[in-house]
């Protein structure tokens, strides 16, 4: 059973993925386009446009920040690795309020659902780099309470 937030982020990835292929859409026609879908309204509305506007907003600083943590070139990404890797830097440096951990499994696990065979260790390993930067603090005290257990 899919939660309201995995749909908004499946819907998102699907958005990015639309955006990233063909950059002269709006991304109010993208998500018009989406909005079709009948399980549209099973997702979270919000977060869906948060992430589908922010990472259309900011798509150019999400790259350069995630690129830094690969070695590929930009022709060498999937297009649906690269979108999820700009939901996913867009959550894990724009919203604190969701804990690293949940934004990497999610990423991970809609990498599997839509991309390539091995497409999600790439982006796992990739995020996982992103957030031990960018939540530094955080990812220390996940590793102190796995320890402790």
């Amino acid at each position: 059973m899919k939660t309201a937030r995995r749909r908004a982020r499946e819907f998102a990835v699907q958005g990015i993925y639309e955006w990233h292929l063909n950059q002269e859409s709006p991304a109010s026609l993208i998500e018009k386009h989406l909005r079709e879908n009948d399980y549209f309204v099973k997702a979270d509305e919000a977060l869906f446009r948060t992430l589908l506007y922010g990472v259309v907003k900011d798509a150019k600083e999400l790259g350069i920040l995630v690129d830094r943590f690969h070695e590929r070139s930009a022709e060498e990404v999937s297009p649906v690795e690269r979108s999820v890797l700009l939901m996913a830097a867009l959550e894990l440096t724009q919203h604190p309020e969701t804990p690293y951990p949940v934004i990497i499994n999610e990423a991970i696990e809609i990498t599997k659902t839509f991309g390539g065979t091995d497409g999600h260790k790439f982006v796992n390993g990739v995020l996982d780099n992103l957030a031990a930067e960018v939540r530094a603090d955080e990812v220390a005290s996940q590793k102190s309470r796995r320890r402790a257990d």
